[in-house]
Formats: C-alpha cells, structure tokens, sequence
C-alpha cells in the first residue's frame, strides 16, 4: 500500500507544475510574464485577459491540488497518524509543483488556488475550514479590494479554524490529528513567504486593487 504514494507524490507535483494561467495567457498571444505583476496565476490573468479567464484558471489550479488529494484518500483509505502524513505529502507535492514547476525553470505561483483545492478534498479535516477561510477572504477582498492582503488573511484564519474544529467536535483530539495541524500551519507561512513583495507594497501603499477603474 505504502508504494502506491511514490508515483501519487510524483504524479501530484508534475501535475502541480501545469501552469495554466501562462498557458491560457499564451494561447490568446499574450505573455503573462511580461504583464502586471509577472505572475502565473488567476489574479494577473485577470489583469491579462479580464475575470472569466481569470475563474478558469483559478478553478485549473484549484483541480491541481483537489484531484491528486481526492485520488489518494480513495486508493488509501485512513489508518491513523502515518497515513494522515502520506495524504499531506502528496497534496504538498502539488503545492510545490505550482510553486516551484519543473516546467518553467523551478519559477512559479503563490499557491493559494491549489492550497485551497487540497484544503477542501481533505474531508472533513481541511474542508469546512477551507470554507472558513473562503469567506474571509471574500470579506477581506469586499471592504479592502486587495486579492493579496485576502490570500494572507485567508490562510491565517485557516490553521485558527482548525484548532477551534479539534476542541469543539467530538472524536478529533491533537494527539491523532497533529500532521494536519502541523502542514496547516506551515502552508501559511509558506504562502506568506510568497507574498513577501506584496507585503512590501502593501505597506509602501502601492499595491493594486481589484475591481478598480
């Protein structure tokens, strides 16, 4: 059973790496690289080539860290902590993929999209607190029309969901549920890290809103 994960963590980090916003951008002429921020992601394309293109890719790498999770929990079923690890392992590679694509020179997106798609195929773990952290970050994006300041935000909310979640339901306790606290924690961070510049012009005042003219 414990093979199964080595081609899943492989299989999960190529189709991680797709990056489809440049594709999208690519097959319309345009080079992502070159426009806005210089992102692949959803919100560049939107800047690229306007809000339905930039949905369908965000619903593409949203599949990019769903799909690998949902596959492995029905071929591995749960068997306590070790098996709660392998599950995270192969929803990481898919993170890493999109973060770090082998087919763009290690030089990818932030990993909000398909942070979120691995966060709501864990279920019922990562799920309602995905939820959670979606409106927060609608909220956040509502009143302040930062995309960035609402990823940072959103996974924030995200691990403090999750330790309200193990406190208040019957049957999840620390002891068996620590890896998923562990990588809830540490995505965040991860995606913090990633929005280091954002930060910067957050601060400095110079960051770009959406939804402005």
């Amino acid at each position: 059973m414990y093979l199964i994960f080595i081609p899943a963590v492989i299989g999960a980090y190529l189709l991680g790496s797709i990056p489809f916003g440049l594709l999208i951008a690519k097959a319309h002429g345009k080079d992502l690289r070159s426009i806005g921020s210089g992102n692949i992601g959803a919100t560049n394309v939107s800047r690229a080539l306007g809000r339905k293109w930039a949905y369908v890719c965000f619903a593409l790498d949203v599949l990019k860290g769903m799909v690998p999770m949902l596959v492995i929990m029905f071929i591995a079923k749960p068997a306590g902590v070790v098996m709660l690890l392998l599950w995270l392992v192969v929803g990481c590679a898919a993170i890493l993929g999109h973060i770090f694509p082998i087919y763009l020179k290690f030089k990818g997106g932030k990993g909000v999209a398909t942070s979120f798609g691995i966060a709501l195929g864990l279920w019922p773990y990562y799920t309602i607190c995905a939820l959670f952290a979606v409106v927060i970050w609608v909220v956040v994006v509502l009143i302040w029309r930062y995309v960035s300041l609402a990823s940072i935000v959103g996974s924030v909310s995200f691990p403090v969901v999750l330790i309200l979640a193990i406190i208040l339901k019957p049957g999840w306790d620390f002891f068996s549920l620590w890896p998923l606290l562990v990588a809830a924690t540490a995505i965040p961070l991860m995606v913090i890290i990633r929005h280091r510049e954002n930060i910067k012009r957050l601060l400095a005042g110079t960051e770009s809103k959406i939804f402005a003219r």
